[in-house]
């Protein structure tokens, strides 16, 4: 081989060797690049507040079926309707003249059971006065007028009793308001025979409702739920008028959750002077949260969402950890999250499924 030849394949090997090197210089550079990509934040702990919006429902604050106490006809129906009424206002009256008639009998029992009363009292007083005399009066005398007095009166307390539950009866003959409201449902007429066991297709008589105050009914998750506290301000908002903003206060908490949704019933009151929110609907509530202390923040774009978990990338002594974690309030671009982190620990975010545990990172 003369000295041209070897020189071509020295060459040759050079260039061989530079550009194994070059290649090997831009792997190195490519790496060093994938992992100058990641950037990092720090979890800080601190409660993060926010608002939660929720769907609820208006309800009246009260409401009752009204069902007939007493047989009889139905005599008349003062209302109807959509009617206003006042506590204790007449809303129908019925007609049992057999009612009518037990209560007159039993008053006069009880009057006739009283006048007894009042005369065998009367006889033992005055053998009690005459005893007093030796020998006018024998023992066994006075001791049948004694147990005479106690039996009249015996009868007249039954009589009067019986009177009374006939009075009774009598007044479920004139059905009244129990408190103010509207008449929301009316199911009867004047003829109808009604009663206790008289069935009207299931339905009550008269449905009273209070629509003057209502109650926001919301079903809170489990997780925010004990961030609540009563006359606590929340606002709403009713999809049928747009573009207004009603307000109340939290005023009673169910104090347990609910078995099948792992939420709290939670009710607002909300005064309603004007009626114009109604019953029924649906509103969405914005309630403001407090967050938790023991919350750990971190960016939202830290969390990973698989399917099987949720979970942070942290970075420990150069190494990747996935951390399992439970998200809390969000606020803007920042989460709480419960998990096995400390505050001043470094997690990679943006952070994606493609970044997996136990990976080294410089």
């Amino acid at each position: 081989m003369n000295i041209q030849h070897r020189l071509v394949i020295i060459g040759t090997a050079v260039s061989m060797l530079a550009a194994c090197r070059e290649a090997a210089s831009k792997k190195k550079k490519e790496e060093q690049r994938h992992t100058s990509q990641y950037t990092f934040s720090t979890v800080v702990q601190e409660p993060l507040s926010s608002s939660i919006q929720l769907p609820a429902v208006l309800d009246a604050y009260q409401k009752v079926s009204i069902y007939p106490r007493a047989n009889g006809f139905v005599k008349s129906v003062s209302v109807d309707r959509g009617s206003v009424v006042r506590k204790g206002q007449m809303l129908l009256q019925l007609d049992a003249p057999e009612v009518i008639q037990q209560y007159y009998a039993a008053q006069a029992k009880w009057l006739q059971a009283k006048a007894d009363y009042a005369a065998s009292r009367d006889n033992y007083e005055r053998t009690v006065a005459v005893s007093a005399t030796p020998g006018t009066i024998s023992p066994h005398d006075l001791e049948v007028s004694d147990a005479k007095m106690l039996a009249d009166s015996a009868i007249m307390n039954s009589q009067l009793a019986n009177f009374r539950a006939l009075e009774a009866t009598r007044s479920y003959l004139q059905v009244t308001a129990p408190f103010d409201g509207v008449i929301t449902e009316r199911n009867v007429h004047p003829g109808a025979l009604v009663g206790p066991t008289t069935n009207i297709d299931g339905r009550p008589m008269l449905m009273l409702e209070q629509e003057d105050r209502l109650r926001l009914i919301v079903q809170v998750p489990e997780i925010y739920s004990a961030q609540l506290t009563d006359a606590q301000k929340v606002s709403f908002r009713v999809n049928a008028l747009p573009g207004k903003v009603f307000t109340g206060t939290i005023s009673r908490q169910a104090g347990s959750l609910n078995d099948r949704f792992r939420s709290e019933a939670v009710e607002v009151d909300v005064y309603n002077p004007d009626h114009t929110l109604k019953p029924g609907m649906y509103a969405e509530i914005t309630i403001p949260v407090s967050g938790s202390r023991q919350a750990m923040v971190v960016p939202a774009t830290a969390i990973v969402t698989s399917t099987e978990k949720k979970y942070v990338i942290a970075v420990r002594s150069g190494v990747t950890h996935w951390v399992d974690v439970q998200e809390g309030n969000h606020h803007n671009d920042s989460t709480e999250v419960f998990g096995s982190l400390q505050p001043g620990d470094k997690v990679i975010a943006p952070a994606t499924d493609d970044i997996k545990e136990n990976t080294g990172i410089e």
